[in-house]
Order: structure tokens, then C-alpha cells, then sequence
């Protein structure tokens, strides 16, 4: 639905083909391009049914996440689900398995790129780099400098490259069916050379292969009826690969038998045998054969490992959103707008898992696919959980068929293919997942506040339980379990219903608590000893104070009140917000008045930096349905887009976003606001993109909704309450209540007291 005249918006019409060719596309890279050869030795011909369980394994737990990301089509993907359901020291070993997982895997395909690279480019080998790791490096420089600025696949580019992959693919399937003889594949020990004994290992060898089905959920909210479309494209996808790789690698060691098969370029050596013999003895084209399938390799293995990096810097963002790793680390580039640090870091990893683990494809492929499984088995887990607790916002279009045996069978798979990984691999993995433990009870158990589903559970039955199931959930919760401190500078009691409103919703949305403080200014003629002393003084407060009390207790979170008299007004709002902790302000709008017309005072204040978030809403009642969030990115548009989504979860608000751009720049526009949403669990909310004067434009668009969130920009918030400003003059002339956010930014002084020239 359009509001106003000329909006546009990103409709879901993400189609089902569209969603496959996600899953396709990274699931179909080096795994298959290099693996082969590799696998091939390890157990012979057998091989193939090793690529089967691995499909079969990847379809149990395709069914989970399909039910999960039609539940929760939330950024973050496999790490948000198990952080939600299981907790945060859970969520920190899935976010750093994905994370570890991913780094492994793109280090992997950086690999196989670098194999058929030296098929082309002839490279030397230099100090310990072998000339294969050389072109990994070289390509995992390009995909992370590709990522650092801001250069992205489009969903058309993806699906062509998938096209021709399996173009390519096919062409190589039906030269190698006629060149295929039995007598090949069973040669040298017959079809298991090695035993049966062999397919599990290899299974774990090849697993890597099937990665990436997952990240089909993070779309759930473009597709045109997600929850049919959802499964069918992450099901039909690993299905389809499955049965891909079947075809593939039988033809190949049809054509050419296991001992001989390369363990570098497999693909591309098997084309060069297949083609001539399809097509005749045809000069060049058992070369032509072999450069087609290199060109493959290389755009499936680059598109694979530039995926991986993309979704990495994801699952950083959601794990800094949530205060499990600090958000230093999602720092946005000032000109390329991308989470460059996180992007080094993970770039720095990629290249020390080349250069150090990179002469042993195996090594990678296992790594990544441990990780991984370990957090596919949590996901299951994570499941029964949320099924178990019956959460009422966990209402998912997809049901997994033979609950609960379909999620326990997955866990159990997952966990089970570990056994027979390499104790290199399940070293290295334990390792990270020992970290991550660490990092949890080191760092993030005191800074975030979110308790999963579990922790809940077990709590609201804690007289049901054995005392040891309640202790070791209270062992593991976060330390700040009442979360985030909202302080309400409450001054007139027109505004106090809204403010504890608009504050209690935030509170329980984030597992916090409220601070009610009513600042009663004193003049300066007035001792404050003396105005404590005044009657009318207490009973107004207490009056104030208890109608906040009684509309805080329509959530659930617990009230904190206080009385504070001061000489000041709006400078001791800050004084009390340092002095209580807290992390967010929530305060009325007065314009200049707010503090009593002392402008040259507040401005004094103003010299220091921002104590926490401030929240200010200019109405006397809230009770929104529909809120409007316009944003430009930033800091600011950051809390925007939080308190919008505590506001959907909460009250079950509906929520706009609207970006202005100017004309020209509306493909760009349309990139942003999309990627803006998806990343701040905004999906679902209606995008609309516009231009023009941007005074006029929030000024149309706000008269279809009950609430607009704007965030401060270049200039400081309350510098521009004091002072006023263009747009805040038309906020003023809104009849569309507005709220108006600010956080704490790096901006210099100045910046944030006047804005930039």
C-alpha cells in the first residue's frame, strides 16, 4: 500500500526462482569445482554417496531453518535465531562459529579460485606460498577490498552468474555422459576401494559443499509468499545441488578414474577428455572445453567467497546490536558506507588461514563445515525451544513435518558428522568455541541484556524444576539481566502518560527498567533546602510520580521514582542522567522553553558531550499504530530504526521507512533504504522512497501516519531544539506527533553543538 501520491516502494516480489538461485549460487563453488578430486582419493568412487548424506543431512536441517526464517526473517540468520531462543552465551558460540565458519569457508574458496587461476596465469612461488596460495591471496585481497568499498552483487548479476553456471555444468554433464564408461568408475579396487567405512569421513570431507542454504531465510520478507516460497526455495535448492553434484562427480570419475582425477582442477581436466570424445576430433576444443570450465570454477569460486565476506560483516552487526561483541567493530566508513573494520578483520583472517592452513585444502573445508554444523545443531535445539515455551510471537508459516524428531534428528546428524572430522579440525573448532565462551563470561555477559527464550522458560517454572537446572540458568545469564536503564525527565503531567508510555515499551522490549525523575526548577532566589521544605512541592511530585507508576504497570518491567530538586532544568537532566547510568533519555518537547527560557545556560550544557540516547517526543498522547521513520543513515537513524522496532514488537505498531533522495539517485536510493532495513530487522516494514524538498515531503508523508522518528543528522539534537532550524520549524507545524532522537557520536564539539558550516 502506497501513502501520499508518488511514494514508491520495495514490493515483495522476490519470486520463488529469484529466492532458489540464492541458495544455488553459493552452495555451487569451489566445493564442487575442487572437492571432487580431493574426496575422490580419500575414499574412491563411493564418493558419490558421500555427497548424497551430505545433501540428506543439509535437508534435515533445511527444514528447521525454513520454519525458523518464516518466524523470524530476521538479520543475523542462524546466529539471531539461537541467540533469541538460547541465550547469549549460545548466541556468542554460533556468532562466532558463523563468523569463524565463514572466514574458514572464504579462505577455502579463495583456494580453489587461486587452482584454477594458475590454470590461466602461471605464478611463482614465493618464500613458503605455494603459486595456488599465492592467487588466493590475490583473490582474497580483491573480495575484501571489493567489500570494504561497498561494491555488492545485484540479485539479477546472481542469478546470471547462476545460469551460467549451471549452463556450463550442464554442457560438461551431457559430454561426459557420452564419453562415461563403467569400466572407469570401477576401476582400481572397484566403486569402494577404501570400504564402506569410508563414505562418513568423506561425507565430513565434502560437507563444505552444501553451505549457504541458510542464508535464502534472510529474504524471507521479499518473497512473494513466503511461507510456501521460503521452503520450497531452501528445500528445492539443497535438492537440486544434491542431485547436481551427484551427476557431476559420477561423470567425472566416469571419465576419468579416482587415482588419476587432479586434485586441483578436476572439473576442468574432465572436460578435456569429455569433449573431444562427444563431438569428434575437433582441433582446440579439448582446450576450448577445459578454459570453459576454468571460467566456471573462477566465477563460482569468487561469488561463493565474496558471499561469505558480505554475510560475515551481518553477523557482526547483529552480534554488536545485541552488546555481545562491542560495536567498534561495525564502525560505518564515512565515505563507503560499509562496516570496513569488520571487514578487515575478517579480511586479516582469511589471509592468515591461506597462508598458514592454505597447503591443505582439507584443513579449510572441515573447519568450515564443524563450525557450521555446530551451529545448525544449535538451530534445532533453538527450535524445540521456542516450540516448547510457546512464545506467542513465534507463529511460523512453515512447520517442520514429524516434530520433534525432525529438529532432534538434525541436531543429532549435525553433532554426529563432527565425530569424524579430523582432530586438527575439531581442535581448531573447539578452540573457537572455548573463546567464545570466554568472550561471553570475560566481556559480553556484562554488557548485553537480552535473555533468551530458555533462560525465560526455565525461570517462569523454576518450582517445577530441579534446583540445578534454575542454578546453572542463572550461572550463565547475562549480568545486567533487568537491562537497560530508561530515565523519563518527566515535567508536566500533559506528558507524563506519554513518556512512560513511549518509555515502558522500550523498557520491556529490551528486558530493562524505568527511571521516572521529576526535575521540579527552583529559582535562584530559593534555597533548595527550603523549596524541599514546601509541601505543595512533595505532593505534586508524588503525584506526578504515582500516575507514572500506575501506566508504567501496563508492561512489565519495574519503576524506579525520584524527586530532584535543582537550580537548573534541562542542564540537570544531564547531571542525572551520568549520575544514574542510564542509557537512554526519554523527555517532553517544549521548544526554547523547556528550560524556562535560559538559553545561554542550556547552550553551556550543551559543551558536554551526550551522556547516553536522548529520546524527545513532542505529544501529549501515544499511542501510535502507525510510525514513519525517515532516515539518511547515521548514528541517530540507528535509534530511530531501534525504537521503531521495539515499538512493532511491543505494541504491534506498524512501521514506514522513507529516505529522500534527489532526482537521478533513485536506484542508489532504493539499494540503500533496502539494505537499511534489512540490517536494522526492519524487513517487513513498508519502504518508500521519494524526492524532493525534504521539509515538504515528511510533511506529506507524516499525515498518513500517527508518529514520525526523526533522527538528529549534522546537527546536534538539542542545540537545534534551542535553537531551532528549518526543519524543526515544520515539525513544529506537523499535526503528526514526533518524536526526535540522538546518539552519542564521535562529531566534534563543534559539530555537535552547531553543525557543520
Amino acid at each position: 500500500m502506497s501513502h501520499g501520491e508518488g511514494d514508491e516502494e520495495l514490493a515483495k516480489d522476490l519470486g520463488l526462482i529469484s529466492a532458489m538461485t540464492i541458495g544455488i549460487g553459493t552452495m555451487i563453488g569451489a566445493g564442487i569445482f575442487v572437492l571432487p578430486g580431493v574426496a575422490a582419493n580419500a575414499a574412491g568412487p563411493i564418493v558419490v554417496v558421500s555427497f548424497i548424506v551430505g545433501g540428506l543431512i543439509a535437508m534435515v536441517n533445511a527444514l528447521s531453518i525454513s520454519e525458523l526464517g518464516t518466524a523470524m526473517p530476521k538479520a543475523g540468520g542462524g546466529y539471531y535465531y539461537i541467540n533469541k531462543s538460547l541465550g547469549p552465551m549460545f548466541g556468542s558460540i554460533a556468532g562466532m562459529g558463523d563468523w569463524m565458519g565463514l572466514a574458514f569457508a572464504s579462505a577455502f574458496y579463495c583456494i580453489g579460485f587461486g587452482q584454477y587461476l594458475t590454470v590461466f596465469v602461471p605464478l611463482p612461488k614465493v618464500a613458503f606460498l605455494s603459486p595456488i596460495q599465492l592467487g588466493a591471496l590475490l583473490a582474497g585481497g580483491v573480495f575484501v577490498g571489493v567489500n570494504y568499498i561497498g561494491a555488492k552483487e545485484t540479485g539479477s548479476i546472481q542469478t546470471i552468474i547462476v545460469f551460467t553456471l549451471l549452463a556450463i555444468l550442464a554442457a560438461f554433464s551431457l559430454a561426459g555422459f557420452s564419453s562415461f564408461e563403467y569400466a572407469t568408475l570401477a576401476n582400481e579396487g572397484g566403486l569402494a576401494p577404501f570400504g564402506t567405512g569410508a563414505i562418513l569421513p568423506a561425507t565430513a570431507l565434502v560437507f563444505v559443499s552444501f553451505l549457504g542454504y541458510a542464508k535464502i531465510a534472510t529474504v524471507a520478507e521479499e518473497l512473494k509468499n513466503p511461507g510456501r516460497n521460503l521452503p520450497i526455495a531452501i528445500i528445492g535448492s539443497v535438492g537440486i545441488v544434491t542431485v547436481i553434484y551427484a551427476i557431476l562427480v559420477t561423470t567425472m570419475l566416469g571419465v576419468i578414474s579416482w587415482p588419476d582425477l587432479s586434485q586441483d582442477a578436476p572439473v576442468a581436466q574432465a572436460a578435456e577428455v569429455a569433449f573431444p570424445a562427444s563431438i569428434g576430433p575437433v582441433g582446440g576444443v579439448a582446450a576450448a572445453a577445459a578454459a570453459l570450465m576454468t571460467v566456471g570454477a573462477l566465477l563460482a569460486t569468487a561469488s561463493s567467497a565474496n558471499a561469505s565476506i558480505l554475510a560475515s560483516a551481518r553477523i557482526n552487526f547483529a552480534m554488536g546490536r545485541d552488546k555481545i561483541v562491542t560495536n567498534w567493530l561495525n564502525e560505518i566508513h564515512p565515505n563507503f558506507a560499509t562496516p570496513y573494520r569488520s571487514i578487515i578483520v575478517t579480511g586479516g583472517l582469511i589471509i592468515v588461514f591461506i597462508a598458514f592452513l592454505g597447503k591443505d585444502l582439507k584443513v579449510l573445508a572441515k573447519a568450515a563445515s564443524v563450525l557450521h554444523l555446530i551451529v545448525y545443531a544449535l538451530m534445532n535445539v533453538g527450535l524445540i525451544v521456542f516450540r516448547e515455551a510457546d512464545v506467542p510471537e513465534y507463529d511460523p508459516d512453515f512447520r517442520v513435518p514429524f516434530y520433534p524428531i525432525t529438529p532432534i534428528l538434525g541436531a543429532v546428524l549435525s553433532l554426529g558428522l563432527v565425530a569424524f572430522m579430523d582432530s586438527l579440525e575439531i581442535a581448531l573448532s573447539a578452540g573457537f568455541v572455548v573463546v567464545a565462551v570466554l568472550w561471553y563470561f570475560l566481556y559480553a555477559r556484562d554488557k548485553t541484556s537480552q535473555q533468551g527464550v530458555l533462560s525465560h522458560y526455565i525461570r517462569s517454572r523454576e518450582d517445577d524444576l530441579p534446583d540445578r537446572v534454575v542454578e546453572a540458568a542463572d550461572a550463565v545469564a547475562p549480568s545486567g539481566t533487568d537491562g537497560p536503564t530508561i530515565m523519563v525527565a518527566l515535567a508536566n503531567p500533559r506528558t507524563e502518560s506519554a513518556l512512560i508510555t513511549l518509555a515502558s515499551a522500550i523498557a520491556e522490549h529490551e528486558g530493562g527498567r524505568v527511571l521516572a525523575t521529576h526535575i521540579v526548577t527552583v529559582p535562584d532566589q530559593t534555597t533548595l533546602t527550603a523549596a524541599a521544605e514546601t509541601g505543595e512541592i512533595d505532593a505534586t511530585s508524588e503525584r506526578l510520580l504515582e500516575n507514572a507508576k500506575r501506566d508504567a504497570a501496563a508492561f512489565d518491567v519495574p519503576i524506579e521514582t525520584k524527586t530532584i530538586l535543582s537550580h537548573r532544568g534541562l542542564e540537570e537532566v544531564y547531571d542525572a542522567a551520568k549520575s544514574n547510568d542510564v542509557d537512554r533519555v526519554v523527555m517532553g518537547y517544549g521548544g526554547t522553553q523547556f528550560a524556562s527560557g535560559r538559553a545561554e545556560s542550556t547552550l553551556d550544557e550543551l559543551t558536554h558531550d551526550l551522556p547516553c540516547d536522548f529520546l524527545v517526543l513532542g505529544a501529549t498522547e501515544f499511542d501510535p499504530t502507525d510510525i514513519v521513520v525517515p532516515t539518511a543513515g547515521g548514528e541517530s537513524s540507528d535509534l530511530s530504526a531501534e525504537v521503531a522496532l521495539a515499538l512493532h514488537e511491543t505494541i504491534d505498531a506498524e512501521v514506514s521507512l522513507l529516505h529522500i533522495v534527489d532526482e537521478g539517485d533513485e536506484t542508489e536510493g532504493r539499494e540503500f533504504l533496502h539494505e537499511w532495513a534489512d540490517s536494522h530487522q526492519l524487513s517487513d516494514a513498508e519502504l518508500h522512497l521519494e524526492t524532493g524538498d525534504v521539509e515538504t515531503v515528511i510533511e506529506r508523508v507524516s499525515a498518513n501516519h500517527d508518529l514520525v522518528i526523526i533522527g538528529a543528522t549534522e546537527r546536534g539534537l538539542l542545540s537545534r531544539i534551542v535553537r531551532g532550524s528549518l526543519v524543526f520549524d515544520v515539525i513544529e507545524d506537523l499535526d503528526t506527533p514526533v518524536l526526535l532522537t540522538e546518539r552519542p557520536s564521535s562529531r566534534s564539539l563543534r559539530d555537535r553543538l552547531f553543525g557543520r558550516r
